[in-house]
């Protein structure tokens, strides 16, 4: 369509521009990979896995396709696929027998519960890969709840004492990292003391500082078992979605009480959160690309309403973009395939 005004026809564009063309650095995949910002490394990735009892056993969680529980013989194998493919650090969760679960969480005590064996067996095997463990009750409650509980309420500083006895059983059964994910006043000082004070002073803690109560647990909940156990909800305890200056405090408070590593959960609704942590205290900060976030890409792939390998790699990209030193994701061995070239 011709310019109204005839004196307007002939606009110089570089003077309009200056000089200044956003897309010459665009103009071929070289240029593109030359100056981006952030980029995806297999550095990047903890695969969190389901376990259960059995042998030579695996079972899909139909709530998110692609993933399933591993018998502890699996596990191992499971461990030495992450070491061909570069992932630096698995985390361990259990999906406990409900014959072993009661009131008082006590299955998180046992030296040979699922957890432990499998850290057991897969140090055993000897691989160049971490081990990450959760530190709740709530995989071993009957009520579904990370704490301990006094008639409907959670109560705080009984949890902490058990959670500190958990983590030295998974300490003393070979965990690399120590991962509190009930969000108890106080845990993290306490699980540090009690670490250092038992000759486990170089191993790391990442806290589970910004844990949302969120909607997005769903299907890991269906992965461990608690979902139909838990009574009532977890919001005395898990964060208000609405609140985000809350979250630089805990992470402070985590920090100062001896935490290595900080962690934000869920992941991608909470990347204002994510890059806020960030940059008040610069230190190693992580996300969890939760079961719901996982799901919904792949139910959306699955439907034909999304390209489900660019939406994961522009999802995890979006972490580090926030921010993040790494992310947990349950895309991490399909997506260390693909970085690997395989």
């Amino acid at each position: 369509m011709p310019f109204a005004n005839e004196s307007h026809s002939s606009v110089d564009m570089n003077q309009i521009l200056n000089g200044r063309r956003m897309r010459r650095n665009r103009h071929s995949d070289w240029s593109r990979r030359l100056i981006r910002e952030n980029t995806i490394t297999t550095d990047d990735l903890i695969w969190p896995i389901f376990l259960i009892d059995g042998e030579k056993k695996t079972e899909p969680v139909t709530s998110m396709p692609g993933v399933e529980r591993y018998s502890v013989d699996m596990a191992v194998r499971a461990a030495e696929q992450a070491a061909e493919l570069g992932i630096p650090v698995m985390a361990l969760f259990p999906n406990t027998d409900p014959d072993l679960r009661d009131e008082m969480g006590t299955e998180a005590l046992n030296g040979s519960n699922l957890t432990c064996r499998a850290l057991q067996a897969i140090k055993a095997e000897g691989f160049p890969v971490g081990l990450m463990t959760d530190v709740a009750l709530d995989p071993y409650t009957s009520h579904g709840h990370d704490g301990l509980m006094a008639g409907d309420k959670i109560i705080n500083d009984e949890t902490v004492d058990q959670l500190c006895r958990q983590a030295l059983i998974q300490a003393e059964a070979g965990s690399d990292i120590i991962a509190p994910s009930d969000m108890m006043d106080g845990r993290i000082g306490a699980i540090r003391y009690a670490l250092d004070n038992n000759n486990f002073e170089n191993l790391q803690i990442m806290a589970y500082s910004a844990k949302y109560a969120s909607a997005f647990y769903g299907p890991f909940r269906d992965a461990v078992g608690s979902n139909s156990n838990l009574k009532g909800d977890k919001r005395t305890y898990q964060m208000d979605p609405a609140n985000t200056d809350e979250a630089l405090k805990e992470a402070e408070l985590d920090l100062d009480e001896g935490a290595d590593m900080i962690m934000v959960k869920p992941g991608m609704p909470y990347l204002d959160i994510l890059r806020r942590i960030k940059d008040a205290f610069l230190a190693p900060t992580y996300a969890y690309q939760v079961s719901g976030e996982y799901a919904m890409i792949c139910a959306a792939a699955q439907n034909g309403w999304m390209d489900k390998d660019k939406a994961m790699l522009e999802s995890l990209m979006a972490f580090k973009r926030a921010g993040a030193d790494g992310v947990l994701t349950y895309f991490a061995p399909e997506l260390a395939k693909k970085l690997n070239g395989k």
